[in-house]
This record gives structure tokens, sequence and C-alpha cells, in this order.
């Protein structure tokens, strides 16, 4: 079976097609208008929040955009522990202006936009409810003027390179980290103690670590577990513990091992470049950024747009994350496949990008909006705008097959509707149901089933 795969079954019945009232927000354009300096002494730019992105990526960005500015004498330091400045002169002027960066967490973001500390907020995580709720005198947080997904993430299990187990299911790595399992030897590895590594409370990626592992299986983190501010930190630790278990971010595996990961149905996958690409991996998630949708500075908007441009993403390809950039791969075909999917994996390629949607609609989220105008730009590059390109649907299992087989080619309808604005005619849609799921029935795991693949001949 290929990794992305394993099969399900199917059935068909009519569904009231209001589903179709859905397409709205076009990707937010580029802005290239260079920005005014800030006042004397005050940053051009403040960002509070995730660890995960403030620790490298969010500097990085911050340094490009400088430099794409035609700013000078770029320099990033730092001023505390898991904060740091970044700083460039401006050649006409004279004048030397800075950004500051705080990575303190995901919930730390937050509390700067409310309390008007940070003008972006970082996140590993999408916003809580009670978040969104707390900060509504902002604006809608969750609109595309607020919500930026700047990369995709995989949240890795690491363990020592000497550890002989290979690979683990979700339920496995939350009974380890419950304290459940305590010697590895009970799950065929060496007779060594479990020792845990986790992240810390105000950690997006902890958030993340609970929903898609413990939350799923109803546990919670054993109280023996040593707790980490650091990505990297914890990382190195593990490395130099023999029976030590840990979860990072991609970009700091580092010299660790990081095991594949199955979740349901699915095939045990590694937190390979595709698999997170496409979302597909179990323990894949995105980074964001959270901006004030009404009340936005130039150079909040400079950053934005810089981020998701070519040179921004490939900054964040350079620190270690996943851009958002679409490439072709071949799939083998496996005999467990339906037989559409067979013929695709032997005729065509698989585009690393999947369309996902909001919960019992065939709505496009935040990501596939943008996603829909890097597709369109990839298609005409590789002259494929016409009939080249095949749309495939999916679904939760949730509830009747039949409705789910429909709402599933709905979606496929409404990515070809998208497509066909952008002058991209596509030359055949599917919707395969609740077949191929990536990932287990819980509430995560369905949003990771709802998808459009992409393929291409």
């Amino acid at each position: 079976m290929a990794p992305f795969t394993s099969a399900r079954t199917t059935g068909k019945r009519v569904l009231c097609l209001a589903f179709f009232a859905l397409f709205c927000a076009s990707p937010l354009s580029v802005n290239g208008a260079v920005p005014a300096l800030p006042a004397k002494d005050q940053p051009a730019l403040s960002i509070h929040g995730s660890n995960t992105v403030g620790a490298k990526l969010a500097p990085m960005l911050i340094a490009g955009l400088f430099e794409a500015q035609g700013l000078q004498s770029i320099k990033i330091a730092s001023t505390r522990e898991n904060e740091q400045r970044i700083s460039a002169v401006d050649s006409k002027t004279g004048r030397t202006l800075y950004a500051l960066v705080a990575a303190h967490g995901t919930g730390t973001g937050f509390a700067g936009l409310g309390d008007g500390s940070a003008d972006l907020a970082a996140a590993s995580r999408p916003i809580k409810d009670s978040e969104y709720d707390s900060l509504a005198s902002l604006g809608d947080l969750r609109s595309a003027q607020s919500e930026q997904i700047i990369a995709i993430d995989g949240l890795a299990i690491i363990v020592h390179p000497n550890n002989r187990i290979a690979s683990l299911s979700v339920a496995q790595v939350a009974s380890l980290f419950a304290g459940e399992i305590r010697n590895w030897r009970e799950l065929g590895g060496d007779d060594l103690a479990v020792e845990l590594h986790a992240r810390d409370d105000q950690s997006g990626t902890y958030d993340t670590f609970k929903e898609l592992v413990l939350g799923t299986q109803d546990k919670k983190l054993a109280s023996s577990a040593l707790r980490y501010e650091s990505n990297d930190q914890l990382s190195q630790t593990v490395i130099g513990r023999p029976g030590a278990i840990g979860f990072v971010g991609l970009a700091s595996v580092g010299s660790a091992k990081a095991l594949a990961i199955a979740d349901g149905n699915s095939q045990p996958m590694f937190p390979s470049t595709a698999l997170v690409a496409t979302e597909d991996y179990p323990l894949s998630r995105r980074l964001f950024l959270y901006a004030k949708p009404a009340a936005q500075s130039d150079w909040t908007r400079a950053y934005l747009d810089f981020t998701h441009s070519a040179a921004g993403q490939a900054i964040v390809e350079k620190a270690g994350y996943v851009a958002q950039a679409i490439t072709a791969i071949k799939l083998p075909a496996q005999p467990d496949m339906p037989q559409l999917y067979q013929d695709l994996a032997n005729d065509a390629r698989r585009l690393t990008v999947n369309f996902r949607f909001d919960e019992g609609s065939a709505r496009l989220d935040n990501k596939a909006q943008r996603d829909i105008g890097r597709l369109i730009d990839y298609l005409q590059r590789a002259d494929k705008q016409m009939n080249a390109a095949v749309l495939v649907g999916f679904g939760d299992a949730r509830g009747d097959s039949a409705r789910t087989e429909l709402l599933s080619k709905l979606r496929a309808m409404a990515v070809r509707r998208e497509l066909a604005r952008g002058g991209i005619l596509v030359k055949d849609i599917n919707g395969l149901g609740d077949q191929l799921p990536v990932a287990s029935d819980t509430p995560s795991g369905r949003v990771k089933n709802r998808r459009v693949e992409v393929w291409v001949y």
C-alpha cells in the first residue's frame, strides 16, 4: 500500500446541493509598496508567540524582508532567552530600525495581540475558541485577513538513535507519554526504562501533541515527564538518553531518530517532506501568524506578503520546515487501492497540495483559498492548463457512506470551480467518499480525511 493510503468502502445517495453556496474569499494580493520607516525608537514589527515559529523562522523572515526592502547591515541578536532583535540600517537616512520576536509559547502571542504589545501572534496551532472569544473586539481572527498559514510542520516523535523501535501507532505514543508503558521491551525494544520529554504548557507544540495524540486516546501527560520551553533543547537531551522519547517540530529533529507513525487505518508514515506537505502524515500541523484583521500596519502587511512570496517560502524551507510550494511526486500502485486510484498511480503524478474544508461543507478553508492561486500558477508554468489535472475528493467516515461520497465529489467540484476562474480546465473529478483515510475517526483525523487531492498527467 502507498504511504498515503489505506482502503474503506463507499455507497451512493442523493444529497441536497445546498452545500454549493460556498465559494468566497480569493487569496490576498501581494502589496509591493515599501513601508515607511517606523517612529524613532519604535520597532517596525513585534511578534510574540510560538517557539516553533519564533526561535528561527520568524527572525529569518524578518531579515529576508529587510533585505528585500534594500536595508543593509542586517543582524539577528538574542536579547534574552527565546527573545531576539533583528536590526538593519536604512542607507538613505542612516537610521537603524529593528523588529522584536519573543518566542515564549503560542498562548503568549494571543495575549500580545490583546494587550497591543504584538503586531502578530505566532502560533503552532489554530486559535482556541476561548482566545477567539476574548479577542472578539479586534475583529474576526479566523478570517482570511487575520489567519495566515505560513508553513507546514511535522510533529516528530523522536528517540535515541540506537533505539530499535522504528514505528508506533498514535495509541502507543499516547500510552507511552501517559506513563502506561514503562519499558521499551513492552514494545519489542531493549530492556530500557522509558524516559519522557515534553514541551511546556505555554507551547503550541504541546497543545498540538495534546490534541493529536493524548486527546484522541483520552489520556493525560504523566507527571514524570521533563518539560522544555525549547524544541532544540528537548531534542539535544533525547540524543543523550538511550531510553528517552520526546516530541518536537520537524526542524528540531537533529541527530535524534524520528519514528514512523500510524493513525487508525493508515500505514505508518515518517515525517517526510511530501507527507507533511500534503498533511497526510498523522502528526502534521500548520504554522500560523495571526494579525488584527482591520488594523494592520504597513510593516505587518509587508511581512505577511513577503512570507507568502516565493522568496519567503524559500526561507521557510531553509529554516527546516515544509514550504507551501507545489511539486509532483510518483506514487506506486498497490492492489488494495480502488481501481481509479491504481490507474492514477500508474499513469499520473500526485501534486503535493491537498485542499481541505470547513466541517460538514465544501467551503475551502483559509489555506485552501491561498493554495488555489499557487496551483493555478504551477499548472500554468507546467503548461497543464487544459485537461491535464484530475481532482479526487474524500470525506470522513461519519454517517452514511453515500452522503459522504457525494459530499466528497462536491468538494472536488468546489476546487474545479475555483480553478476555472483562473483559466484552468480540469480533465476529470471524482469522489471516493470515506475510502483511503489518512487519519483516524477523531475530530482532528476527520479534518485530515476531508480533502481533495490533485493529480496531473
